[in-house]
Order: C-alpha cells, then sequence, then structure tokens
C-alpha cells in the first residue's frame, strides 16, 4: 500500500465585483418633508421656494418630545395626537416648477377636508400676497413638500385640527 504526502498550497485571489446598483446607497433622490413656506420667488417658468423644515410628530414620540419642552405635561398627550417640533428654523431652498403638482384646503374642495389643487401661480398669490381663493385655514398650518433632490414635486397643505 503506498501512501504519499503531498503538499497543500494556499492561494488567495482578489475578485473585484461590480455592484449591481448604486440605487441603495445614500439618501433617496424623492423625499417627503413637513415644513413651512417662508418665500417664492419667480425664477423663469418656475419659482425660488425658501422652506422651513419641521417634524410633525405623533404617538409616543409626540408626547414624549412636547413633555421635554414643557409643551405639556410629563405623562399628559398632546392635543389632537400632533407636536410640530420645529429647533432650527434653517431655510432650505427649493425649486418649484410651475408644473408641480399643489394641493390646499378651500371649503369647496374635494374630500373630507376640502382638498382644492390649484396652479403654482396662485399659490405664488397666496405666499407673496394677491388675489387668490379662500383658504379654509392659513398656509401657516403648514405643509408636505415632496422633493427629487432639489425639485419639488408635489406639494400639499397640512389640515390643523
Amino acid at each position: 500500500m503506498a501512501t504519499g504526502c503531498g503538499s497543500t498550497k494556499t492561494v488567495t485571489r482578489t475578485v473585484t465585483v461590480p455592484a449591481k446598483s448604486t440605487s441603495d446607497l445614500g439618501p433617496p433622490a424623492v423625499q417627503t418633508q413637513f415644513g413651512y413656506i417662508k418665500s417664492m420667488k419667480r425664477k423663469g417658468a418656475g419659482y425660488v421656494l425658501r422652506f422651513d423644515p419641521a417634524l410633525l410628530l405623533s404617538g409616543i414620540t409626540a408626547n414624549t418630545a412636547a413633555a421635554e419642552d414643557g409643551a405639556v405635561a410629563p405623562g399628559e398627550p398632546v392635543p389632537n395626537d400632533n407636536y410640530r417640533l420645529n429647533e432650527g428654523h434653517r431655510l432650505l431652498t427649493y425649486l418649484l416648477p410651475a408644473t408641480a403638482r399643489v394641493s390646499v384646503i378651500t371649503q369647496h374642495g374635494q374630500g373630507s377636508l376640502g382638498e382644492t389643487k390649484i396652479p403654482v401661480d396662485e399659490l405664488a398669490r397666496i405666499v407673496n400676497g394677491g388675489k387668490h381663493r379662500k383658504l379654509f385655514e392659513p398656509l401657516a398650518t403648514g405643509v408636505w413638500l415632496r422633493v427629487h433632490i432639489d425639485t419639488v414635486l408635489t406639494l400639499d397643505q397640512q389640515y390643523q385640527p
């Protein structure tokens, strides 16, 4: 019977495999943000929007933040189960094209909250002063922006109970 002693040779090989997609890296290109419109200025066919982002919190997150801020007593719920947290007031700049979808709340709009679609030019008149339809409540209630990187896709007024 013959047996052999062989030698083992270890080879390390580095292989670079290209990523299948980089779409999962970094922040999402489309984001939804809550906050307040501070100004709109005409630029070409659209506008430059200055926006004060904030957080619209609900549930235990809202109750805890409000208690920590002294807005409610510890253990007490916030009114209407939401709390607006706006600490920084740093304005962000977005492009608002004339083609963006805008909805505000009016007495005669659609659905239970009176959603009314308006053109971007009318939103500019609301923000800057000018003739526009009567809102159910002022834009100071806040708005939701859906943005693609730096460009507003949609803007919806937030109802404040």
